[in-house]
């Protein structure tokens, strides 16, 4: 059953050289992380500078009115914080992105490559949105027709996203002072000589005829809120890099974590509100339909402060913030991207690749003029993410501690099963019945709410189909490296050398393959063809040809949660 491979596999150069690749379909090793806590918090909340927030917040207001665009964007935020807070822990802690997350939480190897198209959709329709702002920036600023502005808004982000961490940490933690610094400006001026506009504010009502509360106005706020729900991916694409968790630095990791993780949304809720009352303070100056617009926002609080400058300074600051978010849009695009692709066709040219099919998509819904119908967009997505979502926290925060699930994230093809009912089929349900709920089979009131049938069904599914399968479709057969991947608590750090590309990785990156005959790295093993998962159809002997000293048992039958799939050490990882 085993065979040699008779000359180690080739990688582009792209593929080989990790400032460029940044470990797209791999485990982060401990000998990347060379950022400390604060660079990589300050990285991850660099992308949280997308003007979107306030498009959002000014939409939800004109839509539905003061009160319920607050009490929509709030609550959303607490949703958001608390379905954030598993995940960014279980990023940081075992060196994943969002798509490795999502494999061993319940979905199988090519059962998460749906949630790779609904996060890749994520990245390239708030790129679009982001863009559409930028060109709306270089319209009023420069007289720029908006299609070659769109055009220019993409070919900006590619020579800065192209090499990943190591330039757009760089480029986050500098600009970050100065982005905070311009957005709080407009705020104080407009306090300063207009006072009256923030009581003003409490009465606006937008399009409709009260500000009130109304259960159908809240519900179709918070749907168009909790589109940001898989921002959490773009933290963790980040997070993902944060140094090994140790006695010494717990406190400044958790507050990293935590921060850079699901406090996103704090600042993100502040903007949407900011983005309602900017909204409200332009709109009988500019028109409703205009309303919702960041450079006029913007225009208008810059003219309080500075009306000879506030042009100048409003198309800056757009410009900015959109080059900070759409790099991180870009970036996690091509990640995405890369995972899809990759278990699909066993092919991996690179992330870089990826990185011009995310823009060339974005591009197009730019053209097509996707800013006009933004509420349609996102209410429409927000029912898949957060299904996803909901589901993926249930198996973190229900499964895991219950049991239902193995307690570590399992990602490598050679040890899951192809799918995973109790993710991908809990995700799966949620997901058509709130889309049923969105174009109203359910009536008014269903519609609204949505979003909220989503997560609470996909929350609620995940550990009945654990128990109703008995958990025995996480992990499809033993792990049998002859060395533990926790030691001392900690992620090991040895190195072992893949048979195939003759490259070393870290422990947590390799796996033994009957059909080599030895030690294979997560994506040799990811892009294999010939081998037709034959580790996981049967028990089988593997002897490792290099050395001829292990011999271990791959048993498929006994791997289920409870019966220690992999070495007792790595039980400890939580």
């Amino acid at each position: 059953m085993s065979i040699g491979t008779t000359a180690p596999r080739k990688y582009a150069s792209i593929v080989k050289n990790e400032t460029l690749e940044d470990y797209s379909l791999r485990y982060a090793p401990q000998s990347f992380r060379k950022w400390g806590s604060y660079t990589v918090a300050t990285t991850a909340l660099g992308g949280i500078a997308y003007m979107a927030d306030f498009s959002i917040g000014g939409s939800i207001a004109i839509s539905h009115g003061f009160t319920n665009a607050i009490i929509a964007i709030l609550v959303s935020a607490v949703v958001i914080f608390a379905t954030g807070v598993p995940i960014s822990y279980y990023s940081a802690r075992y060196g994943i992105d969002m798509d490795l997350l999502t494999r061993g939480a319940g979905f199988g190897y090519l059962g998460s490559t749906l949630t790779s198209v609904i996060y890749a959709s994520f990245c390239f329709i708030f790129f679009a949105l982001e863009g559409s702002i930028m060109a709306q920036a270089f319209n009023v600023g420069l007289g720029i027709p908006l299609s070659v502005g769109y055009l220019l808004a993409a070919l900006v982000i590619l020579p800065l996203v192209i090499f990943g961490m190591s330039l757009l940490s760089k480029l986050q933690v500098w600009t970050q002072p100065i982005w905070l610094l311009m957005m709080v400006l407009p705020f104080v001026a407009i306090a300063a000589r207009h006072p009256g506009a923030f009581s003003k504010f409490v009465h606006f009502v937008g399009t409709g005829t009260s500000s009130h509360f109304t259960a159908i106005g809240f519900g179709l706020g918070a749907g168009v809120a909790l589109s940001l729900i898989a921002q959490i991916g773009e933290q963790v694409d980040y997070l993902r890099f944060m140094p090994e968790k140790t006695e010494a630095n717990s406190v400044r990791w958790w507050a990293a974590v935590l921060c850079a993780g699901p406090g996103w949304v704090v600042l993100g809720a502040l903007k949407q509100i900011g983005g309602a009352f900017l909204a409200a303070y332009i709109a009988e100056r500019v028109g409703m339909v205009k309303a919702d617009e960041p450079i006029q926002m913007f225009l208008s609080g810059y003219n309080a402060f500075i009306p000879a400058a506030a042009l100048t300074l409003a198309v800056i600051y757009v410009i900015l913030s959109q080059v900070k978010i759409n790099v991180t849009n870009a970036y996690s695009g091509s990640l995405s991207w890369s995972n899809f692709f990759s278990r699909l066709l066993h092919r991996h040219p690179g992330r870089v690749v990826w990185i011009f099919f995310s823009v060339g998509i974005s591009l197009t819904l730019m053209e097509v003029g996707v800013f006009s119908f933004l509420n349609s967009v996102l209410g429409f997505y927000s029912n898949v993410a957060i299904a996803w979502i909901g589901a993926v926290v249930a198996d973190l925060v229900v499964n895991k501690p219950l049991g239902l699930s193995p307690p570590y994230i399992e990602f490598k093809r050679a040890h899951l099963y192809n799918f995973n009912p109790v993710g991908f089929g809990s995700m799966l349900i949620a997901s058509i019945v709130s889309i049923l709920a969105y174009f109203s089979a359910f009536g008014e009131t269903g519609k609204a709410f949505s979003t909220f049938i989503a997560i609470g069904l996909a929350f609620m599914l995940s550990p009945v189909i654990a128990i109703a399968t008995k958990g025995k479709y996480y992990i499809a057969r033993a792990d049998t490296m002859p060395d533990p991947m926790v030691v001392d608590g900690q992620m090991s750090s040895a190195t072992h050398e893949c048979l195939v590309c003759a490259t070393s990785y870290e422990r947590p990156d390799v796996v033994m393959c009957p059909h080599h005959g030895g030690t294979v790295c997560s994506l040799c093993c990811s892009i294999e063809r010939s081998c037709h998962d034959s580790c996981k159809n049967g028990n089988v002997t593997l002897t490792d040809k290099r050395s001829g000293t292990y011999e271990a048992p791959i048993d498929v039958t006994d791997a289920r949660p409870g019966t220690s799939p992999v070495p007792a050490a790595a039980s400890t990882a939580n």
